[in-house]
C-alpha cells in the first residue's frame, strides 16, 4: 500500500464514527437521526446539490434537507449499498457512501407533486472525518430521478436507460474490503481517467485504450438525465460521444479543480466541488444549445474492479447546478408542468 491508500485503522475508525448516523438513517426515526447527526462538528460544512447549497452545522442541514424530505416520505429509509474509506492526496480521510433513499411519496417536495407510490432516489455522500468528527460532507442526490417518477420531467429526453440502479453485482459493497490492493485499484482508475482525457485532443477513440481498463460487460450507471449504458459501446453511444461533441475541451482545466480520491479493496470513490470544467459549445449537450459558456460540474463517482478491470461505475452529476449556471431554472420549469396536472 502507498500513502494514498491510507492507514487501515484510520479508515475503520472513520467508518465507525459514522456508523451510528447510518444506523439511525436505515429506518429513519426522526429524533434518533437528528441526534446522531449532531455528533458532527458544530462547524461542519454540508455541501449539497442544487438547490440546497452549502449549509453550516448539523442543525441547519437537518432543517433544510432532511426535515422536508421526511415530511414528503414519512416512511423514509436510507438503503446503503457501498461504503468505503480512504485517504486522499493530502492524507485527509474520507468515507464514501452510496445507495438510495426510498419511501412512500405522500406530500409534495421541492415543487414535485406526490405520487402516492413508492419512490427511490440515488445518493452519493462523501464525509471528511478528522479526530472522530465529520468536518465536511459533499453530497449529490439524484433529484431528476424523482422528477421522472413524478412525471414532471422538464429537460430533454435522456439517451441512456432509466432504471432503478442496482448495488454491486458482487454483493460486497459494504465490505469487508481487502485493503492490501487499494493502492493498485486507485492507480487503475486514475490512469483510466488520464487516458480518457487524451481524446479528442490527442487522437481518436483508440488513444483512450478503454479495453485495457474496462470489463467488456461493464455497467455505467449514469444519473437521471443521462441514464445507464452497458459495455464500452453503450457508454460511448449514450454518454461519452454526446458529452464530447458538446464539450470537447473537457479535461483541459485540471489546475482549477480539486479531486479527492479514496480507495478500499476493489472500490474507488471520488468527490470534488467542483471536479470538472468545460465549455458548452459545438453541438451543445442534452438539448442545450451551444451557449459557448464555461461551466463547472460536480461529479461524485464509485468504481468497482473485478479481476483488474472496471466492471461497474456509479455516477451522479449535479445537472441542476449546471443548468443554473447558464440561466435555466429547471425547478421552475418543472413546477409549470406540475401546475397543470390534475
Amino acid at each position: 500500500m502507498d500513502g494514498h491508500a491510507g492507514d487501515v485503522t484510520a479508515n475503520e475508525d472513520a467508518k465507525a464514527a459514522l456508523a451510528p448516523v447510518f444506523a439511525a438513517m436505515r429506518d429513519f426515526d426522526g429524533d434518533a437521526t437528528r441526534n446522531a447527526l449532531n455528533a458532527a462538528a458544530p462547524e461542519a460544512l454540508f455541501r449539497m446539490c442544487h438547490p440546497f447549497g452549502d449549509l453550516q452545522g448539523p442543525e441547519a442541514y437537518w432543517d433544510a434537507v432532511y426535515a422536508p424530505l421526511l415530511q414528503a416520505l414519512p416512511d423514509l429509509e436510507r438503503v446503503e449499498q457501498i461504503r468505503i474509506a480512504g485517504a486522499d492526496e493530502t492524507g485527509a480521510i474520507w468515507v464514501g457512501s452510496g445507495g438510495y433513499y426510498c419511501g412512500t411519496w405522500q406530500a409534495p417536495w421541492l415543487g414535485m407533486p406526490a405520487t402516492g407510490h413508492a419512490a427511490h432516489m440515488r445518493f452519493h455522500e462523501f464525509y471528511r472525518i478528522e479526530d472522530g468528527k465529520c468536518l465536511e460532507m459533499q453530497t449529490l442526490w439524484d433529484l431528476p430521478e424523482m422528477m421522472m417518477q413524478a412525471n414532471v420531467w422538464p429537460m430533454a429526453p435522456q439517451l441512456g436507460r432509466f432504471m432503478h440502479v442496482p448495488g454491486p453485482q458482487s454483493s460486497d459493497g459494504m465490505g469487508p474490503h481487502d485493503a492490501t490492493h487499494s493502492a493498485a485499484t486507485r492507480h487503475h482508475v486514475i490512469d483510466m481517467l488520464h487516458h480518457l482525457k487524451r481524446h479528442p485532443s490527442q487522437g481518436g477513440p483508440e488513444v483512450m485504450e478503454m479495453e485495457r481498463f474496462w470489463h467488456p460487460k461493464m455497467m455505467w450507471y449514469g444519473p437521471a438525465g443521462i441514464g445507464t449504458g452497458r459495455g464500452i459501446e453503450g457508454f460511448r453511444r449514450f454518454h461519452q460521444i454526446p458529452f464530447l461533441n458538446g464539450m470537447p475541451d473537457r479535461g483541459q482545466y485540471v489546475g482549477d479543480i480539486t479531486y479527492h480520491f479514496m480507495a478500499e479493496g476493489d472500490y474507488v470513490g471520488v468527490t470534488g466541488w467542483p471536479n470538472m470544467i468545460q465549455t458548452i459549445s459545438h453541438d451543445g449537450w442534452m438539448g442545450i444549445p451551444p451557449v459557448n459558456q464555461r461551466v463547472t460540474m460536480r461529479s461524485l463517482d464509485f468504481w468497482r474492479l473485478e479481476n483488474g478491470l472496471i466492471r461497474e461505475n456509479w455516477v451522479l452529476v449535479d445537472l441542476l447546478d449546471m443548468y443554473a449556471q447558464i440561466g435555466v431554472n429547471v425547478l421552475q420549469r418543472m413546477q409549470e408542468i406540475a401546475s397543470i396536472r390534475p
